[in-house]
């Protein structure tokens, strides 16, 4: 009773909701005994009420340990309770004094009287405060059930609910007191009393090896000291044992350091274990200048510890043999991976609160991983051989290990947000592995051409398959294929990294360069000319190879000299193609138009029908080569027929008599506009030639002599390079060699050559310049040698 007395005494508050719950029960029995139902059951109710209150802690004087600032004393009782200040550098100077036992007789003095005078409080996701409202919305979905006659399915689904956020503010509740005991290491601490007299070597090795770090440590200060001590006073005699002393701590400080370095390598080390070793390496820090100790850090020490524990996780990740598993790589760099982001959520979400903060134990274990894994990755790399795997050991580096699948997981965030996630490689490796993978992908391309030209013997050389067409052209599919490979390998690099991708593509075409070539000696090799598809195989690929260098072309903004060097071989591969096609057709047409413009030519059309139907298998040839290589083709051969069949008239080998002229100007005529009318059809570019042919008709078909010299300024006009050994060869066909009027025609000529603006006229229409003229010297046998020097000059 005493007891209540004074607990009323200290908490009115508390008895004025005693006594009015014990008023409120006592109305309740007085109802009860009425009988009524809906009363029995409302006492029912109250009942739980005050169950529920009595096991609140909230009834309780004795309540759980606060730690709300709001609470925090500030009288000087309860200063008691405040965190000690850190420990000072111990030294022999200043001893340590057994604090430990005092301190903590102080801290529950002030936590008793912190108790009984301060009326306690809660915060509002205390569990109590949960079960309470938990129960108390049990009882009221009962009576509101049976009052109001509330179905069972609302009844579950209020308890539901209830319940799922009883559960929620009890989860979140233990979540804060998670984060409360992770912040409960400080890098403040109260060092112990060192013992006055040390244990035996032997003992405190003992103590180091079951773990016992902090008892163990204690005794090596204490045996530091007796060093120390001695060390300013023994004299020179007793320096082997001074020696001796010396040797142990340093055998005892490289157990303690091993220790150390087995325990952070350790995964299964427990918070208390580690929490010691973390308060050795901060001691000994303090007393790194101090004899007795080891010269180097302990932090660095504890640092290569964590990157000697990264490099086992590492290494013990799971690596196939290439010759067992194709995608040993991707399989290897997914584990490893998985394994990095395991390891960093275990760091950040339970090793580091065992460690206080001055470790920065997450940064240190980010930054073991980026050292370690970088000189991983060289090892890997001396392995890896197939372009895939360049490609994926690249892609792996520059892209997925900072992505969220690792170092940018979301489980790492925010703590990796301030960390640098850049692998700490070798200078120049990234740049010699970009090199190594465009090499491996220059050979890449080179099988790729090699089975496009295999591919192409075997489907079409080596069976005389007619080629296939695509929009009325024939033309090979092997563009596709290199053109599909070379945007493959450049989308890639673009994936990859953007500086990759000049580099790629500069290797691509570098290795194209030679491509044409190749394709050339092969061709040349399996297919001669007496095969029937000989000029629709060399047609094309005319076709083939314009389209491969057109898309090529895409490529010129991000390296135009290699794009330039490419079209260079095609150009030159095209032009030997169209070179062969030319020849082809001249070596076809040669014996005929020999015999043009000769007796034979004049009286039978066997050979111009020969020609003409080999000038038209040629303009069906043209109609099937892709612009704009088809004029320039037609315009070539054009040239070549009216060099050829205008040229036999130069050659003086036939002379009309017996007025055969005009016959012979109207088959002129008539043959040159079949021919013409072909060129026409294949759109040749020169269209200054169609005129020659009428010009030379009208001057051979003139009935009288004397109007030959007005048709003569046409073809000067039409062709300055039109002279007088050309009019001569002319007017021989034509009948006429000698007299006067031969020779007022000539003199005509030549007037006509000094009216002309020869400087007006295209130089590069040269046509009669480039005919081989030859005079016949049976019609110039009787005229003196001034005639005869006359006529041979050309202007």
């Amino acid at each position: 009773m005493s007891q209540m007395m004074e607990k009323s005494t200290e908490n009115p508050s508390e008895d004025r909701a005693s006594f009015k719950s014990n008023g409120s029960i006592k109305s309740d029995e007085k109802l009860s005994t009425d009988g009524g139902t809906k009363l029995g059951r409302l006492r029912s109710f109250r009942k739980s009420i005050q169950h529920a209150t009595q096991k609140s802690p909230l009834s309780s004087v004795k309540g759980s340990k606060v730690t709300s600032k709001s609470d925090t004393p500030t009288n000087e009782s309860d200063s008691a309770a405040s965190p000690p200040p850190p420990s000072p550098s111990l030294s022999t100077d200043s001893p340590a004094t057994p604090l430990k036992n005092n301190q903590k007789k102080e801290d529950d003095e002030a936590d008793a009287s912190f108790r009984i005078s301060k009326p306690l409080t809660r915060s509002k996701t205390d569990p109590g405060i949960s079960k309470f409202s938990n129960s108390f919305m049990k009882r009221g979905a009962s009576i509101r059930r049976s009052l109001k006659m509330v179905t069972k399915k609302d009844t579950d689904k209020i308890s539901t609910k209830a319940i799922s956020e009883a559960s929620v503010e009890e989860d979140m509740e233990m979540e804060e007191e998670e984060e409360d005991l992770r912040e409960e290491i400080e890098d403040c601490y109260v060092l112990p009393s060192i013992p006055l007299t040390p244990l035996s070597v032997m003992e405190i090795n003992k103590l180091i090896e079951t773990g016992e770090l902090e008892e163990a440590h204690l005794n090596l200060l204490s045996l530091r000291q007796e060093f120390k001590q001695q060390s300013e006073s023994c004299p020179d005699g007793s320096a082997m044992e001074l020696a001796t002393r010396e040797k142990d701590l340093n055998l005892l400080y490289g157990m303690l350091r091993k220790k150390v370095s087995d325990i952070v390598c350790n995964p299964l080390s427990d918070k208390k274990l580690l929490l010691q070793m973390a308060r050795v390496i901060q001691e000994e820090e303090k007393r790194l200048r101090e004899p007795g100790g080891l010269k180097d850090s302990w932090m660095d020490a504890w640092r290569e510890s964590v990157s000697a524990g990264v490099q086992v996780k590492v290494q013990s990740v799971h690596l196939d043999r290439i010759e067992q598993n194709s995608a040993w790589l991707a399989v290897h760099l997914g584990l490893l991976g998985e394994v990095i982001v395991k390891d960093l959520e275990n760091v950040k979400q339970e090793l580091q609160w065992s460690y206080p903060p001055s470790f920065t134990v997450f940064s240190t274990y980010v930054r073991g991983y980026n050292r370690v894994v970088a000189q991983h990755l060289k090892k890997l790399e001396q392995q890896v051989t197939e372009l895939k795997d360049f490609y994926g050991l690249l892609d792996w580096i520059v892209n997925k290990y900072k992505s969220e699948r690792i170092m940018g997981s979301l489980s790492l965030q925010p703590d990796i947000q301030d960390e640098s996630t850049d692998l700490q490689l070798e200078e120049n490796f990234l740049e010699q592995l970009r090199e190594k993978y465009c090499r491996r992908m220059q050979e890449e391309l080179r099988k790729i051409q090699d089975r496009v030209i295999e591919l192409e013997n075997e489907e079409v050389w080596k069976d005389g398959k007619a080629p296939e067409k695509e929009d009325n052209f024939p033309i090979s599919s092997f563009p596709i294929d290199i053109l599909t490979s070379v945007k493959s390998f450049i989308l890639n690099s673009i994936k990859l990294d953007a500086q990759l991708e000049k580099k790629v593509v500069s290797s691509c075409l570098e290795e194209l360069k030679q491509f044409p070539n190749g394709f050339e000696k092969a061709f040349s090799q399996h297919c001669t000319s007496h095969q029937p598809l000989w000029t629709e195989y060399r047609i094309t690929y005319i076709n083939s190879f314009t389209s491969l260098k057109k898309h090529m072309e895409e490529y010129k903004e991000t390296c135009e000299d290699g794009v330039n060097g490419f079209q260079k071989a095609v150009d030159s591969l095209i032009d030997k193609l169209m070179r062969d096609l030319e020849d082809q057709f001249k070596e076809d047409v040669k014996p005929y138009l020999r015999r043009m413009m000769t007796r034979k030519w004049l009286t039978n059309d066997e050979d111009f029908d020969q020609l003409y139907s080999r000038t038209k298998l040629l303009s069906q040839h043209c109609s099937l080569m892709m612009p704009p290589h088809a004029k320039a083709f037609a315009s070539k051969l054009h040239y070549h027929v009216v060099i050829e069949y205008i040229g036999q008239l130069m050659k003086s080998n036939y002379s009309c008599k017996n007025r055969k002229h005009e016959k012979a100007a109207t088959k002129i005529r008539h043959q040159w506009n079949k021919l013409s009318d072909l060129f026409e059809d294949m759109k040749s570019n020169d269209e200054w030639l169609y005129h020659v042919g009428d010009d030379l008709s009208n001057i051979i078909g003139q009935k009288n002599t004397t109007d030959i010299k007005n048709h003569l300024q046409p073809v000067v006009q039409h062709y300055p390079d039109f002279s007088k050994k050309h009019l001569v060869a002319v007017l021989y066909f034509r009948g006429l060699m000698r007299g006067h009027e031969h020779q007022l025609i000539l003199r005509r000529l030549t007037a006509l050559k000094k009216e002309v603006d020869i400087a007006s006229s295209d130089r590069n229409q040269v046509l009669f310049s480039n005919m081989q003229v030859t005079v016949n010297t049976n019609c110039l046998s009787n005229f003196p040698y001034s005639c005869v020097s006359f006529l041979m000059p050309d202007d």
